[in-house]
């Protein structure tokens, strides 16, 4: 990195402003990994993780009714979801084992979290349906994404990229043998 910005031309107005590249984003924004319907057997990404190894399929912890896994495209490190294994979209239709274990996994990464990487806080939740932001509706997870004083600064406020320190293998490496037994 230069101390004086450089001028960037192309496309587009010339500007100061440096530009950190981030095209694996693209495959998100693209839908890589999206299903190509609702039914389970339609590219569900969430039916087929749990058929993978726990390092390949990025699971940290597998339950009788739910797992988690970290998220492939997250918001801050550590950012995980438990995912009922029944492809199931809506909140209401889950058991209530699946709720209690839904419950009990995201109270157990919280202090995962808090053990291994010191986190300050958390966004939990979900969103129900695409048009409330889910990004695939048909199969129901919860996000829990940690949070740390300062955590957002101008990289992804004005720069819309995020910043990760840590590889997602050695993440979820870290918040296994963090797991409370």
């Amino acid at each position: 990195m230069t101390s004086e910005p450089e001028q960037q031309s192309g496309v587009g107005t010339q500007d100061a402003f440096q530009r950190l590249w981030t095209p694996h984003r693209m495959a998100y924004i693209q839908g890589e990994n999206k299903p190509t319907g609702p039914g389970a057997d339609d590219g569900c990404p969430f039916c087929a993780i749990p058929a993978k190894s726990d390092e390949d399929g990025l699971i940290i912890r597998r339950g009788e009714h739910v797992y988690t896994v970290l998220n492939l495209y997250p918001y801050t490190g550590g950012h995980l979801m438990t995912v009922p294994y029944r492809h199931v979209a809506d909140y209401t239709d889950l058991t209530v084992e699946e709720t209690a274990e839904l419950a009990e996994f995201t109270k157990q990464a919280m202090t995962a979290l808090r053990t291994a990487s010191g986190a300050h806080g958390f966004n939990i939740g979900m969103n129900q349906g695409t048009v409330a932001g889910a990004g695939i509706a048909a199969h129901l997870h919860q996000h829990v994404v940690p949070r740390w004083g300062g955590d957002t600064n101008f990289m992804p406020v004005v720069g819309h990229t995020k910043v990760l320190p840590q590889l997602l293998a050695d993440t979820r490496k870290m918040l296994a043998e963090a797991w409370p037994s």
